[in-house]
């Protein structure tokens, strides 16, 4: 079992199934960046969470949002993309999700430094009421606290 924890966007909202014994499947596209000989490059994940663990907090995640996902990795499976190229499918199944300490930036009380940004008065539901800390959600583990993000 290879336990992995990435970091990105989510590249559509989340996709809530049933399955035919009634149990309760979401799946996020996660898309994450790296860099590779200086050039960008997206991996997609995709995320599977089982129950509702975290029925709570669903609400908040939409296409665009920032998360943050510690989960076990699946084999990967190859496929062929409408253009037929072959592609790599990586999955997880999820075991912690996180609001990470990146995307929208707090709000400053201070309004000196806000007057060439544009008003934010409509501030993103995933990150409204949040502090900048990562928060935990799902099973705790120790290994989680000391992957430094």
């Amino acid at each position: 079992m290879a336990m992995v924890h990435i970091a990105g966007h989510l590249g559509a909202d989340p996709e809530v199934r049933f399955t035919s014994s009634g149990k309760k499947v979401i799946t996020l596209r996660v898309a994450t960046n790296s860099r590779r000989a200086g050039k960008d490059e997206t991996i997609w994940w995709k995320a599977t969470i089982w129950g509702e663990q975290f029925d709570p907090i669903m609400t908040y995640f939409k296409k665009g949002s920032a998360v943050m996902i510690v989960g076990e990795m699946q084999k990967p499976e190859i496929f062929t993309d409408r253009e037929g190229k072959p592609q790599i499918s990586l999955g997880l199944t999820v075991c912690s999700l996180q609001f990470p300490p990146f995307g929208k930036p707090e709000r400053s009380n201070n309004s000196s430094s806000q007057q060439n940004e544009k008003p934010q008065s409509s501030e993103s539901p995933e990150m409204a009421g949040f502090s900048s800390a990562p928060r935990t959600f799902g099973e705790s583990r120790p290994e989680d606290d000391e992957v430094p993000f």
